[in-house]
């Protein structure tokens, strides 16, 4: 994460760098092992195709952290509702899909508004789990932004287990973080919930 013209700018760096040739080699080699005939035209590119689909699930797009002078004192909750998630379970590299609601009690700065969806995908385009993926969206805004408080809820379908193993189609998990006084302050966790819907 770089500094210029006053706003952080958030880019993921990856551990090492991607190589998509090695990538459609193992994937080729993946298929191939489980029985799969790549000679068929229309499986001849799908190892490619899967290795750059899953770069761009584990590659988010880089964004400058915009913050404002809190001038007016504002002091209630921010809230941003259902703002779409896909991440891939680490456990058997599936998807998991479903919506975050992330709010905050503002400082001495807020914050754009499209950042909060920006933080959520910064966090989520890697191996995930949703308890930690949670923790973190959570964690970096409040040392980011320094706010009274901030809450994270995730709701989300788990394609490892609904499409596999025990198939429970249609369940969803549900998991939140909250810090601060939305944690502290009993009359403040109630009001966050009850505006992501969540029965807190």
């Amino acid at each position: 994460m770089t500094t210029t013209s006053g706003a952080l700018r958030v880019v993921k760096q990856p551990e090492a760098g991607m190589d998509l040739a090695a990538a459609e080699q193992a994937a080729a080699d993946f298929i191939a092992a489980l029985g799969v005939d790549l000679d068929a035209e229309s499986l001849q590119d799908t190892p490619g195709r899967m290795a750059r689909a899953y770069a761009e699930l584990f590659t988010p797009r880089p964004f400058d952290l915009t913050t404002f002078p809190n001038d007016e004192g504002y002091d209630e909750l921010v809230l941003a509702r259902s703002i779409p998630i896909r991440s891939v379970c680490e456990h058997h590299l599936l998807p998991f899909v479903g919506v975050a609601h992330v709010g905050y009690l503002p400082g001495s700065r807020i914050l754009g508004l499209s950042k909060l969806a920006r933080i959520v995908e910064h966090f989520a385009c890697r191996p995930q789990v949703q308890e930690r993926l949670t923790k973190q969206i959570a964690d970096w805004l409040d040392e980011q932004l320094h706010p009274k408080g901030v809450g994270v809820v995730i709701d989300a379908e788990h394609t490892c287990m609904t499409l596999r193993g025990v198939q429970a189609t249609g369940s969803t998990t549900v998991t939140s973080t909250l810090l601060g006084t939305l944690r502290a302050d009993p009359r403040s966790r109630q009001e966050f919930f009850s505006l992501t819907g969540v029965n807190g």
